[in-house]
């Protein structure tokens, strides 16, 4: 009885944070229709925030606490909401998706820069990155009391659900008692309607964005002593709480407050009495997932049809559609040839092996222009094909499969790995889909790839670089000249598969799905056949990137490493394969020509990277994408617009409950 207890106790505290957060998103989401993934960057930003002033400066924890969560965080979400929210909430959902990904990787790194140039400047700062066991709102150390026999609470602890109580009870009192509460609820009903009767729906957009981030930053305070300063943590604890939001649909604040309490203790009680899962490991930390995932199969059962696309507007017109090949693929294979020759003659050795590590990883971005480009699906599993295809390959060459058969074997299995992913999860669309995916993601992470027989223990497997016939792999020169042939190759096989009928049936699938299937198309086996050949890409890909590095490890590729790559193709420009080539690039050269010319910090990359996904609020298509519509328009005479093309208008309200 006293260890059910303890694990009730404690599973309360986790619950609360995860109640806080989804709140928080609830509001934000039903204010804007945006998902906010990086609610769980502003916690780590709050607690970061909360850390310095008070352990690095010496500032008194409360006042500190009162002024993160009460102006730091709340002034933090109003200025998003004016500089990018309101805008992504007229662009198409792949560009929301994308941009508020591009804004959880952009503000842990631009906080962590903060403090390094604070550091630099003489200010008292300390250490922040990945510390733990810091202290609280409460004393530190924290007090503990002994409730019974194994069974105690800290002041930490207690704390944090006095807090969460309060909260929760201030919640309730404005959303039911309060003028504001109702105009809130009005225009989660039907922003249209509350506009013709004579309120500011962006004001109170602007009002549920920084009650969201408040609520978020609380979280994070809260969650100092518990997750310590660990932006990947704090990552993992939105997306938990992410499940107890689809609990409560986006649209219940009672209920996803519910949810989050009750999966806290849910969790504790199987992590402490799933005696069937002791031989599995990571079971027990994937239970949130696993329920994210039901969750969103059973919830969203009748918010969209199997397979249905992220709505948005269509794209641009092709500029170059219907040109002669010199003129639509020439620039291109111009700056192939011009790419290989100067890995012979001018890159130096350090050069020649980046730039072969940012065509490997093209290769693996062109994964996303056959998914998110031709199906207009967001999969956030691209890591996860690239890790398990690659793990085959080195447990195949462990066992003396020559590389050709071991690359084989690794892109089917990533193909059939997509396969079992998209099976359940084509029912859904959008951000749903995006959340299933990436569900599924963090279950391959914590459960398939730690299972020994295949990640091969810590170290992983050697995957070493072919010798084929004279051309010996091992030379990043010869590498790299290879992989421009395979990117080339796949650009052209992609291109052709987009002019094919196959993929004008994907075409039509991704914009009217219910016309193609009264057409007679199968949306159904075609999103099945977008979502296998993206992962068998991406499988292959990542073999290839395996052997420039001549190692796999299951940590090498993780789902957050994922989301990262995602906001750089599609900064890039997701729709044809060679942006996914330059992305790739980009992704290679930025860090080091950064570290050499501006600044030595690690984090600026992040920050740009992150920046760049934050542009599509402007050009949803990408600023290489950009560059021939604008060329297009000033060789019509046409004036461009700085911005790019001007907004849709907003999409039609939601009706409640219909978000997710």
């Amino acid at each position: 009885m006293g260890d059910l207890l303890a694990f009730v106790l404690s599973g309360l505290v986790s619950g609360a944070l995860y109640a806080l957060l989804a709140t928080g998103l609830v509001l934000s989401y039903s204010a804007s229709g945006l998902f906010n993934f990086a609610h769980g960057a502003t916690a780590y930003l709050a607690a970061l925030a909360f850390y310095e002033l008070h352990s690095g400066l010496g500032w008194p924890a409360l006042p500190t606490a009162l002024l993160v969560v009460c102006v730091l965080a709340p002034g933090l979400g109003w200025g998003l909401d004016r500089l990018m929210f309101r805008r992504l909430a007229r662009v198409g959902e792949t560009a929301q998706i994308v941009a508020t990904i591009g804004l959880l990787v952009a503000l842990p790194a631009a906080g962590l820069w903060a403090v390094e140039l604070l550091g630099d400047a003489g200010v008292p700062v300390l250490a922040a990155e990945n510390q733990f066991g810091l202290p609280g709102v409460g004393p530190s150390p924290a007090r503990s009391w002994r409730l019974a026999d194994g069974v105690g609470v800290d002041s930490d602890q207690l704390i944090t659900w006095a807090v969460t109580a309060v909260v929760a009870v201030a919640l309730w009192v404005l959303l039911r008692h309060t003028r504001l509460g109702l105009r809130l609820r009005a225009a989660v009903d039907d922003r249209t309607l509350t506009e013709l009767r004579g309120i500011s729906a962006d004001r109170l957009s602007s009002v549920a964005w920084m009650l969201a981030s408040g609520l978020a930053g609380l979280a994070g305070v809260l969650a100092t002593p518990l997750l310590g300063l660990s932006a990947h943590d704090f990552t993992l604890f939105l997306f938990v709480s992410a499940t107890a939001a689809v609990i409560g649909r986006f649209a219940s604040v009672p209920l996803a407050f519910a949810g989050g309490l009750g999966l806290g203790v849910v969790q504790n009680l199987v992590a402490g009495y799933a005696s069937f899962a002791e031989g599995l490991t990571g079971f027990r930390t994937a239970v949130p997932f696993l329920i994210l995932f039901a969750g969103l199969l059973v919830l969203t059962r009748r918010a969209r049809t199997a397979g249905v696309a992220a709505d948005g507007p269509p794209p641009p017109p092709d500029p170059l559609a219907g040109a002669p090949w010199g003129r639509r693929w020439g620039a291109w294979a111009a700056a192939g040839a011009l790419l290989c020759a100067a890995l012979y003659t001018v890159t130096t050795p350090f050069w020649s092996g980046l730039l072969a590590q940012g065509l490997a990883l093209g290769l693996v971005f062109m994964s996303f222009t056959v998914v998110t480009g031709l199906g207009a699906m967001v999969s956030l599993a691209q890591a996860t094909f690239v890790t398990g295809a690659a793990l085959v390959a080195g447990l195949l060459m462990s066992r003396g499969w020559p590389f050709a058969a071991a690359l084989a074997a690794g892109t089917c299995v990533a193909a059939a790995l997509g396969a079992l992913v998209a099976l359940p999860a084509l029912r859904l669309g959008g951000r749903s889909l995006a959340l299933a995916t990436l569900a599924l993601a963090f279950l391959a992470d914590q459960v398939l790839f730690q299972m020994r027989w295949l990640r091969g223990g810590d170290a992983g497997w050697a995957v070493p670089r072919p010798v084929i016939g004279p051309l010996d792999l091992s030379d990043d020169r010869a590498l790299g000249v290879t992989l421009v042939v395979l990117a080339a190759v796949v650009a052209a096989g992609l291109g052709a598969l987009r002019n094919s009928p196959t993929g004008r049936a994907m075409l039509a699938v991704r914009s009217a799905p219910a016309a193609a299937e009264a057409s007679g198309v199968s949306v159904l086996r075609t999103k099945l056949l977008l979502f296998t050949l993206s992962a068998g890409l991406a499988g292959f890909g990542g073999v290839m990137y395996a052997s420039y590095n001549t190692r796999i490890t299951a940590t090498d590729f993780t789902a957050m490493t994922g989301l990262v790559w995602l906001a750089v193709v599609v900064a890039a420009g997701v729709r044809r394969a060679p942006y996914a080539v330059v992305a790739g690039l980009v992704f290679a050269v930025a860090p080091r020509l950064l570290s050499d010319h501006v600044t030595a910090s690690s984090h600026l990359p992040l920050v740009l990277f992150g920046l760049a996904g934050l542009a599509l609020a402007n050009d949803p298509d990408g600023y290489c994408a950009a560059v021939p519509v604008r060329w297009a328009r000033r060789r019509a005479g046409a004036t461009p617009d700085p911005l790019g093309a001007p907004p849709p208008p907003p999409p039609p309200p939601k009706t409640p409950g219909g978000g997710f």
